[in-house]
């Protein structure tokens, strides 16, 4: 277990800290489960009324905090607390799962394949003939890389994931459990002999550095060309980005969105939980598209979205609350 003064956290933090505390911290934890041993945050006023009942021995807390911390109880005050409280669960992360040996000896790696130094392959694992890994990867048991993919350096791959024939992978990047890069895209045409047939999907994806791809999250293969992930971007849990789709730099996806194919999205566009984008649609730089909403028609730049069909928020608000007042 860890055990750290609150000065020698506020030494990552660079925050002023105000009051003073006996307890060592020994964890990080939310305002009701803490105890005394453990550290909180209140990332908004509105929680600060949940401080007087909270055993946490020391919080961290925005500059404009208008409460005190008690006896033998201390916050740490910065200008934004919910990225020092990143830091501070940086601090008390658990080691990574270990490694033995570098290349497990169950995992079946093709003679082709160029490995970097310092990358790490675990049990069961299937390296294909061709395929590229930089240095310092980590795949865990049982990932899957196809042939002549690459995965730059620094990229962790966990349990179940796969990456399919012809793709690219980032550096620094982070694949979850059971996501998929490159699965056919979704394409079938009605033929009078035949039914629907089968649209040969003989395109690949392409993810930048520093991406994050959550569990379960499925990132098609172009028809032709490449199904694009820019720099940064992060893929929550439960997501379905179709073929062709192409996403800027730093764009952000919650569980359960979905993109159909060729959907283009700007730089810093924000997707809420359950969001659905209609095929061949343009979404500008730093949309929001709001959890639930139904995209059938192209975004500009900034705006924010709401509703199925979406529309922008302010003409949303005014039609629920028309459809409230009917009610009533």
């Amino acid at each position: 277990m860890k055990n750290l003064t609150i000065q020698e956290i506020n030494t990552v933090l660079n925050g002023e800290i105000i009051g003073k505390t006996t307890h060592s911290i020994t964890a990080p934890e939310q305002l009701d489960l803490a105890k005394e041993t453990e550290i909180s945050f209140i990332g908004s006023k509105k929680y600060e009324k949940y401080w007087v009942n909270s055993n946490a021995s020391a919080a961290i807390v925005n500059e404009d905090i208008s409460i005190e911390p008690g006896e033998n109880k201390v916050f740490i005050k910065v200008k934004n607390a919910d990225l020092a409280m990143s830091q501070v669960l940086e601090m008390f992360a658990p080691d990574a799962p270990q490694f033995d040996e570098m290349i497990h000896p169950t995992a079946v790696v093709h003679p082709t394949a160029k490995i970097g130094n310092g990358t790490k392959i675990g049990a069961g694992c299937y390296i294909g003939p061709n395929v590229e890994i930089g240095d310092n990867a980590i795949l865990y048991p049982n990932v899957t890389i196809l042939d002549h993919s690459i995965i730059g350096q620094n990229t962790i791959i966990w349990s179940g994931a796969v990456v399919r024939e012809r793709c690219h992978v980032g550096a620094f990047c982070i694949l979850h459990p059971n996501c998929t890069i490159g699965a056919d895209g979704f394409g079938f045409r009605p033929c009078p002999e035949k039914g629907l047939v089968k649209i040969p999907q003989i395109g690949n994806v392409i993810i930048g550095n520093g991406v994050e791809i959550g569990a379960n999250s499925c990132v098609d293969r172009g028809k032709f060309s490449s199904t694009v992930v820019g720099d940064g971007c992060k893929i929550d849990n439960l997501v379905q980005i179709g073929h062709n789709s192409k996403l800027g730099k730093c764009c952000i996806m919650a569980g359960n969105s979905g993109l159909a194919g060729s959907v283009t999205l700007g730089n810093g566009v924000i997707i809420g939980g359950s969001a659905s984008i209609k095929d061949h649609t343009t979404i500008g730089d730093r949309a929001i598209i709001g959890a639930g909403s139904g995209v059938a028609a192209d975004v500009e730049a900034g705006k924010t979205m709401l509703g199925y069909p979406a529309v922008e928020a302010r003409t949303a608000l005014k039609q629920w609350a028309i459809l409230k007042r009917m009610a009533e």
